[in-house]
């Protein structure tokens, strides 16, 4: 075990003096400020590195990552990192991203006893309970790879309804979130076509807006 630790102290020494010599200025310049326009909400899969996918370097994307790219309305690790970046950072796109094959996603499906990970993934599988007969007749990796999406698209509107994203729209901060599925086997991002932008595309029930009837006169 020690070895493969120092293994990894030696690439990290390798890759540095590697970037040190192709850009002289690269750490120099790093450690002054982040400024980036973006925030990664993904997957804690190892096997989905955000800047890499949309290569970028380092400092030009903030990221966040839980299993099945979650986004609860009590989790103050997710709430936290949204409002540092937007409120501190001023990110002007959110991609919410998931991908084909989410193992967390399979376990919401697949049901079972799968320990504290299921307390985590609840909504997910509710939202699976919510699409369940429409998906019965898919084979099981399909019904996974659609529920991808599904996921996605749900998280999408989980952020409208804060009121931290809510707070931004209404002081005109140019903000807007994106639901994305990376495929494994191709590399590729796919756009749901889900990108919300404004207050008024925010479901009204959730709004910031004062919703009480209006007095009788």
């Amino acid at each position: 075990m020690k070895k493969e630790i120092e293994g990894l102290l030696e690439n990290n020494r390798r890759w540095a003096a590697q970037v040190q010599r192709d850009d002289p200025a690269f750490f120099s310049r790093l450690s002054q400020q982040q400024n980036p326009d973006y925030l990664w909400i993904g997957c804690s899969d190892s096997r989905v590195p955000a800047n890499q996918i949309i290569s970028l370097p380092p400092g030009e994307v903030f990221v966040h990552r839980n299993v099945a790219n979650l986004v609860h309305h009590n989790d103050l690790n997710a709430l936290s990192v949204l409002q540092y970046a937007i409120e501190m950072l001023g990110v002007r796109h959110i991609m919410v991203v998931g991908h084909y094959g989410c193992g967390g996603v399979k376990a919401a499906v697949a049901g079972g006893d799968n320990g504290m990970v299921d307390i985590w993934l609840h909504s997910v599988r509710e939202l699976y309970s919510q699409h369940r007969q429409s998906l019965a007749s898919l084979p099981l990796g399909e019904q996974v790879d659609r529920m991808c999406e599904l996921n996605v698209e749900a998280q999408v509107r989980n952020l409208s309804r804060t009121k931290i994203i809510q707070h931004a729209w209404q002081r005109g901060q140019q903000v807007s979130v994106h639901g994305w599925v990376y495929g494994l086997a191709d590399g590729r991002v796919k756009d749901l076509g889900c990108t919300l932008s404004g207050l008024d595309q925010a479901e009204a029930l959730y709004r910031i807006e004062d919703l009480s009837p209006a007095p009788a006169q």
